[in-house]
């Protein structure tokens, strides 16, 4: 089996952990002082042993300069997730492109993933994505401008677009 290297970092929002396989990349990432708590979010056969690490090098550094407010320092953070379906995936990978600072709608999001009918799809994919603040899933509000909802609280998504905002 696989072994996964976890951390958890501190943050004004609150304890963040992330799950990075062999490689680095991100499998998993929320905003739990559990990094355990994550697994189940995992597609199956990206689970692993757990094996705590207190910094994961370039993940770690990458979520400091976020915080410290170099926005786009997450962006080189590699990330592997699996769905089981080619919408999800795409719509991930669309989500790493929303700038920070400039959320979208789930209407626009399902546009900007080329299904501009498919707002929930697109509200799906926010909801399964296992990798929060490296696929930025709170980049994403409702048509009325109100955030939604969000896994971690409405209290995390709200600090994150504050930070976004105030850094721009």
């Amino acid at each position: 089996m696989t072994t996964l290297d976890s951390s958890v970092l501190p943050t004004p929002a609150g304890p963040l952990s992330i799950l990075a396989g062999p490689d680095g990349a991100v499998r998993a990432a929320g905003f739990t002082a559990t990094p355990a708590s994550l697994l189940p979010l995992t597609h199956p056969s990206l689970r692993g042993d757990l094996r705590d690490r207190s910094d994961l090098g370039p993940v770690t550094a990458a979520v400091r300069s976020y915080l410290d407010g170099d926005l786009a320092a997450i962006d080189a953070v590699p990330v592997e997730q699996h769905s089981g379906g080619v919408f999800m995936t795409h719509a991930w990978q669309v989500l790493r492109e929303v700038k920070p600072g400039e959320p979208v709608t789930y209407t626009g999001f399902a546009g900007l993933a080329g299904r501009p009918a498919a707002v929930r799809a697109a509200a799906a994919a926010c909801a399964r994505n296992a990798a929060a603040l490296f696929v930025p899933c709170h980049r994403v509000l409702r048509t009325d401008g109100s955030l939604g909802g969000y896994r971690w609280g409405l209290d995390v998504k709200r600090w994150l677009l504050d930070h976004e905002a105030r850094q721009r």
